[in-house]
């Protein structure tokens, strides 16, 4: 089992803040991305940070975005529509959204209306 899959997300969530933020987006759109790709609500969502929800459960308790398929492209070098390990495809589905959102690219394409 990969490391990261037994991390909180709430420990990694003031990076994807920090990294949005310094690029000129609200956490109010990474939130809503988030939401987007998970199905959760916002009180959903702020329980599992609150809880400290490792990402095994945090994906284990969401409902996938049935267009999260069509996220595409790379993280760190490797394609995220080719990862087989399911859990890790949709941590990186997560990161790809984060990047995304960071690069200032339109909510209508991040959230792949």
């Amino acid at each position: 089992m990969s490391r990261v899959f037994s991390m909180s997300v709430a420990s990694v969530y003031p990076h994807y803040v920090a990294k949005v933020e310094k690029k000129g987006r609200t956490v109010a759109e990474l939130d809503e991305v988030i939401r987007w790709l998970t199905g959760y609500s916002e009180k959903q969502l702020r329980t599992r940070l609150d809880d400290e929800t490792t990402f095994e459960e945090f994906f284990a308790q969401a409902h996938l975005n049935p267009n999260a398929a069509l996220i595409t492209g790379s993280v760190c070098g490797v394609r995220v529509q080719d990862i087989e390990d399911p859990l890790m495809q949709k941590i990186r589905y997560l990161d790809k959204l984060v990047d995304e959102l960071a690069k200032g690219r339109p909510m209508e394409k991040i959230l792949r209306r």
